[in-house]
């Protein structure tokens, strides 16, 4: 696994089963995107049986059960969405079909998990809003860089112990590689990945919702550009927003595709959180130029002044906790709301959103 290369970066750890051989079987559909990977990773280690795969380009099926001896490939999607056993399908289609494809996964009675962003239109999200009133099943979302990032994972502990008093800001800085030569020709379609605020900006709006424990809020301003890739007109390589929540705490975030090719990672992702009684930071996947490892976490309290590595510590209980959550019925991982109010801020701040493009580059 390379960490230079994030669209094909799936993290793994050690399994921590939640479920007995066979109590769950999972399937994936859809492997558009290299975050099927660390989608599956993280559920099989949870104790998920992978049971099918599905996609009408058997190279990627040939690459996927390779990495997943045992996998049985499916002759069609419904051979998948027919059969009884599945209990959840997870999905990295290309960002356009996934909301359609969660419609016919939740049809069929099974709950459904697919790679951000969930959404690239507003449309798709009400018709799913209905579709999970309608059917009782989940439709959750891979927001890694939360989920599968030790680092945040332990700020989300550091933050509910008190450790930094109530949230009042998040500064997050969402830098990716763009390794254009490597990517399918969908990602340079706007209508297909649907904008840089709404694909790699869904993270940082999600992140902002859970560590501030706001259930909405408003985006106050919002910006894009093409500021260099005239060769791909549709690309955004450039996209920042500013919110408030509910609860008065704020964000800005900025997400770009200008990682330089010297950086050992696909990108130097920050966060800073400051709060009533101190700051954090987290240096997720390197400390620049000091020690190309991930999950830097940097703090200020009361006490003192703090730093802890904790890759390899710390784990990923989202994976495990979705499973019970599917099997019982609860919202522990993550609730439906939080799922679709991340969704729809994303939309919100990429169709408002000011575009800086130069005119040599239109």
């Amino acid at each position: 696994m390379s960490r230079k290369d994030g669209m094909n970066y799936a993290p793994k750890h050690e399994a921590k089963p939640v479920v007995g051989p066979g109590e769950f079987i999972i399937a994936a559909i859809a492997l558009d995107h290299g975050h099927i990977y660390g989608m599956c990773n993280g559920l099989v280690e949870a104790g998920a049986q992978l049971k099918w795969v599905y996609d009408p380009d058997q190279e990627k099926v040939k690459t996927f059960t390779a990495a997943y001896p045992g996998v049985r490939v499916a002759r069609s999607a419904e051979e998948i969405l027919e059969d009884p056993e599945v209990r959840l399908v997870a999905a990295a289609a290309v960002p356009s079909e996934r909301g359609p494809l969660g419609l016919r996964v939740m049809a069929h009675g099974k709950d459904y998990f697919t790679d951000k962003a969930p959404f690239t239109a507003m449309e798709q999200l009400e018709a799913v809003r209905v579709q999970a009133e309608k059917t009782k099943r989940k439709y959750m979302c891979y927001f890694s860089e939360r989920l599968h990032v030790e680092s945040a994972v332990y700020a989300g502990h550091l933050i509910r112990q008190g450790a930094i008093g109530r949230v009042l800001q998040l500064i997050g800085m969402g830098p990716h590689r763009l390794n254009a030569p490597s990517r399918p020709e969908w990602f340079f379609q706007r209508e297909k990945y649907g904008g840089i605020l709404c694909d790699i900006g869904s993270h940082q709006i999600e992140q902002f919702l859970y560590y501030a424990g706001c259930r909405d809020a408003k985006v106050l301003h919002s910006k894009v550009a093409n500021y260099n890739h005239a060769a791909y007109p549709e690309l955004e390589d450039f996209g920042d927003a500013t919110l408030v929540g509910d609860n008065g705490a704020t964000q800005y975030f900025r997400v770009d595709w200008f990682t330089p090719e010297g950086l050992g990672t696909w990108g130097d992702g920050r966060m800073i959180i400051m709060g009533t009684e101190g700051y954090l930071e987290l240096r997720k996947y390197t400390d620049l130029a000091r020690s190309n490892t991930p999950d830097h976490v940097f703090w200020v309290d009361s006490q003192g002044e703090h730093y802890e590595q904790v890759a390899g510590k710390i784990g990923f209980p989202f994976f495990g906790e979705l499973i019970l959550d599917c099997l019982q019925r609860s919202e522990l991982a993550m609730t439906q709301a939080h799922v679709f109010k991340a969704a729809e801020l994303c939309l919100i701040a990429q169709s408002q959103a000011l575009n800086l493009t130069p005119d040599i580059l239109r």
